[in-house]
């Protein structure tokens, strides 16, 4: 049995397929991903992905998403073993070898409609995001795992057989993450502004996908420029993450526990160049008062149609004290992070993350609350800064996209 390993590199929603060219002994012709014979152990078949990304496209700075289960393909008396990696690149640079005759960035529902070598969309379907991985992704935020989902929805539709196929994804998308309200908005405005069938969902998903990542820049363009020369935040907003970045501010962050995602972002960063201090989340408050801080930047999970802001634990007791100390207080997101109504999902954690004793003690665990709209000066999003009365407007245009599915709560997740 040949073991060989396919990758796909994704840049935003696209992903690189080349033209094998007549310099490969097989397919010649046909579209593949980045891939190569396993020449070790198959068990650690990602030695051999980065090898050939590298010689294959001169990148060295792909970040692996996903490594999937490995997919058997059989061609006549053939089995080819293929063991599929999904990467992510920040640009479209590539600088292919004499093995690929052309290369183009698609979607992935592309590989569909073209000559490729066999079995490359079950490779891809392996490591593209899921309803499962929407559903159980503790990592990133709530706008990145928002595009994810309309990939999904993208990538459901192009092989579903009907209308009913596609709704079904729908409803299962919009009811993934009920705390995520960029994600409910997202895949209800594709359901609502257009017919179902399968063609017609695959491009508006497609569009809104691109759409989404375009607001997410703008809203980081506008908070970049209310960064001033240093900021305080927590957890980890790709939003607040991308104004930081380019206002390069100093930075006090804060832990936040348990998964410690404030963590990551301070150490990248810093890494970046950027002049870091990281505390505790009990201390950031007491950090903030003794030190010049211009502006205290969070992302949002939700922002609620009173006003108010559902984020990661800790950010009112942040914005009390910058209440106290004078430090206005923006919220950076996208307006489709704006719920319909003032109803909070929140997430729970593992009770076992602070206390995992015999004693009866009742552990309250919350991974999300909710900071009230008097305390935020204001929602910085890809339309300019929204007050409550903006706020409330975008929230009935959301209610309105919510009625897709029959007038149910569509972006509730009740």
């Amino acid at each position: 049995m040949t073991h060989v390993v396919t990758c796909f590199l994704r840049h935003r929603t696209a992903i690189l397929l080349g033209r094998r060219s007549d310099a490969v002994g097989t397919y010649t012709g046909r579209w593949a991903g980045i891939s190569g014979y396993v020449e070790g152990d198959p068990t650690d078949a990602e030695r051999d992905a980065r090898r050939e990304i590298r010689e294959e496209t001169g990148r060295a700075d792909a970040t692996l998403v996903r490594a999937g289960d490995p997919v058997d393909v059989v061609e006549g008396d053939r089995t080819w073993t293929v063991h599929p990696f999904l990467f992510e690149v920040d640009d479209r640079g590539v600088e292919s070898n004499e093995e690929i005759a052309v290369h183009e960035w698609v979607a992935p529902p592309a590989m569909l409609e073209r000559p490729t070598v066999p079995g490359l969309w079950d490779a891809y379907a392996a490591v593209a995001p899921t309803v499962e991985t929407v559903a159980s992704d503790e990592t990133h935020g709530s706008a990145w795992i928002s595009v994810r989902a309309l990939e999904v929805l993208r990538d459901r539709a192009a092989v579903a057989d009907d209308d009913d196929a596609v709704t079904a994804v729908a409803r299962d998308l919009r009811d993934a993450r009920p705390s995520m309200t960029a994600l409910a908005n997202r895949v209800n405005r594709v359901m609502a502004t257009g017919e179902w069938t399968p063609e017609a969902v695959r491009e508006r998903a497609q569009q809104a996908a691109e759409a989404a990542l375009d607001a997410d820049g703008a809203a980081a363009a506008l908070a970049a420029e209310r960064c001033g020369e240093s900021v305080a935040t927590l957890s980890r907003s790709g939003t607040v993450l991308t104004a930081i970045r380019t206002a390069e501010p100093t930075v006090l962050i804060g832990e936040s526990r348990p998964a410690c995602e404030g963590t990551d972002v301070a150490a990248t960063l810093a890494a970046e160049g950027l002049a870091v201090t990281l505390t505790t989340d009990a201390a950031l408050g007491g950090e903030l008062a003794g030190r010049d801080v211009d502006a205290a930047l969070v992302g949002a999970d939700a922002v609620l149609a009173d006003g108010s802001v559902v984020n990661k634990v800790g950010t009112r007791s942040l914005a009390l004290a910058a209440a106290r100390e004078d430090v206005p207080v923006y919220v950076v997101a996208a307006a489709d992070k704006v719920r319909p109504d003032e109803e909070m999902h929140g997430e729970t954690g593992d009770p076992a993350d602070l206390y995992d004793g015999e004693a009866p003690v009742t552990v309250a665990n919350p991974i999300f609350e909710r900071t009230p709209a008097e305390l935020v000066d204001g929602v910085v999003t890809e339309h300019g800064v929204l007050d409550v009365d903006g706020i409330r407007d975008v929230a009935a245009e959301h209610r309105e996209n919510a009625a897709w599915n029959g007038g149910t709560e569509a972006s509730t997740g009740d």
